[in-house]
């Protein structure tokens, strides 16, 4: 049934069991590494009946509320360690606590963020809209070391002139994607928490070596480091580890412990690859402390072929305009699958759960709509560019395949270079007497000689939508050439050029 006519204590029981089958798969990963905590339902109580949206714009979200949803959602696998979870995390996320500190890094080894980054920041998002701060950290100083996880071999090392010059362009598409949130996604009617942007190179750049080694060093033990499923993977290799990528999880947990000590921080999130990371945080914060720290990882973006969304994988979808258009982000979540779709609008969305019923509801009646697809991919797209990176999709879109002409006159020229990205494309010069023959071949849309000439004649070519089938027609302006000096040129069903006409 409808989730609003669900009982609360039989949902509450399939997003616990949910969160259960993944921590029991994630303590079989890690069960030769670790002492594996109880699998008893521990962490999330039963979520509380379901409240109007109104009702919900209104009133705090409590842990049960805050954990349970993004549990069902999907977004958070696995919480560490379980056994302290279940009660002392819940109570500080109770509300009328202070509120509680979660942060996330990111390391700068390119310019630019990418899909597979957008869960994690979500999960940041979603702490902060439930009144909690936030840190998202750009790793300008673990980004010279490099991070072993998931690699078969060193990346290459990138200079400390390029890591500072993509942290800033990091730093810029995390602040875009916070202001982004912040003013389109987000109704206002409650306390949202602050966010913060850092850089471990502030604090890891000034630590002392023999300081560090004294210090945090001395907490971590070189037993439970060797035993982390990243490091033994590296070990067994051809090329094997480096002293360097060792390093890395013990920089990434002296973050941890800065941010702990400096701001308050007991929390990290990071993608479930991370889980080794996270737990040598929490050994090296508790150790030094007392303090109980919690850790929470949330899924990877794979391909349809399994493989991890990134840069290394070669399949990265950027978040940066200049590398990946709004366009190019909305087609990549346009194509999505039927299997996938209604799992992403839960991730990727803040689309409540029940709205997101009601889509795939209507999808069923009319799955040629394509509904589920297109909204996922204009909030997506919203959240990632903005309301005009959105228009601005939706522009390319309704040119590309819908031929319309309205959308490409409205065109700006940043739409026109993002959509030359896309097909193919020209810049001509318009000489007198120009002809629909000339055009063509000019633009390389058909063959020279007969066919070509044939294939106008038989009215397999359009501009601007309108069909043409006399090759010796002269452009005319206003008709073939729109008033913002652009072209639109089909041949045949698909293929389309853009001609971009110059010095007019």
């Amino acid at each position: 049934p409808p989730r609003s006519q669900r009982p609360p204590g039989n949902a509450g029981k399939m997003a616990v069991s949910a969160l259960g089958r993944r921590r029991r798969c994630a303590a079989g990963l890690w069960g030769g590494l670790r002492q594996a905590p109880p699998l008893s339902v521990l962490l999330l109580p039963p979520p509380p009946p379901r409240r109007s949206a109104h009702e919900a714009a209104r009133q705090p979200r409590g842990a049960s509320e805050l954990l349970a949803a993004q549990s069902e959602r999907g977004l958070f696998q696995e919480v560490f360690p379980a056994q302290s979870a279940d009660e002392q995390l819940l109570a500080l996320l109770e509300p009328g606590r202070p509120p509680l500190t979660a942060y996330c890094g990111f390391d700068p080894t390119a310019d630019s963020l990418h899909v597979g980054h957008l869960l994690p920041f979500m999960g940041l998002l979603h702490f902060q809209r439930a009144g909690h701060d936030v840190i998202a950290v750009v790793g300008g100083a673990t980004a010279l070391l490099g991070d072993p996880t998931g690699r078969e071999r060193a990346r290459e090392p990138l200079t400390e002139e390029r890591v500072r010059a993509n942290a800033l362009s990091l730093r810029a598409g995390l602040w875009r994607l916070l202001d982004n949130h912040r003013e389109l996604l987000w109704d206002g009617r409650r306390r949202l928490g602050r966010a913060e942007l850092l850089d471990n190179a502030q604090w890891l750049g000034r630590e002392p070596l023999l300081r560090f080694l004294g210090g945090a060093g001395g907490q971590l033990r070189m037993g439970t480091l060797l035993s982390r499923q990243s490091c033994q993977a590296r070990l067994r290799s051809a090329e094997g580890l480096s002293l360097a990528e060792f390093m890395y999880p013990v920089l990434q947990a002296y973050d941890f412990l800065h941010l702990h000590r400096s701001h308050g921080c007991r929390l990290q999130l990071g993608g479930a690859d991370q889980m080794g990371n996270i737990m040598s945080g929490y050994d090296l914060v508790t150790r030094m402390t007392g303090t109980d720290v919690f850790g929470i990882t949330v899924p990877l973006v794979t391909s349809t072929t399994g493989d991890k969304l990134g840069k290394t994988a070669g399949n990265a979808v950027w978040l940066n305009r200049d590398k990946t258009s709004p366009f190019e982000l909305y087609q990549f979540f346009v194509r999505q699958q039927d299997n996938v779709v209604e799992k992403y609008l839960k991730l990727f969305t803040f689309l409540p759960l029940e709205e997101i019923d009601h889509i795939m509801a209507m999808h069923a009646k009319e799955p040629e709509k394509w509904g589920p697809q297109k909204r996922l991919a204009a909030e997506v797209t919203k959240l990632v560019h903005g309301r005009e990176g959105l228009e601005s999709a939706k522009r390319c879109t309704q040119v590309l395949y819908h031929s319309s002409v309205e959308a490409l006159e409205a065109m700006s020229d940043q739409d026109l270079q993002e959509l030359f990205r896309q097909t193919a494309s020209a810049e001509l010069l318009l000489e007198p007497g120009m002809t629909v023959l000339d055009l063509c071949r000019k633009a390389n849309a058909i063959m020279d000689g007969p066919s070509g000439y044939q294939k106008i004649t038989n009215g397999g070519v359009s501009i601007n939508g309108i069909r043409e089938t006399n090759p010796e027609a002269v452009l005319i302006l206003g008709q073939h050439i729109l008033k913002n000096g652009v072209s639109l040129l089909r041949v045949g069903k698909k293929n389309y050029y853009i001609i971009k006409w110059l010095q007019l």
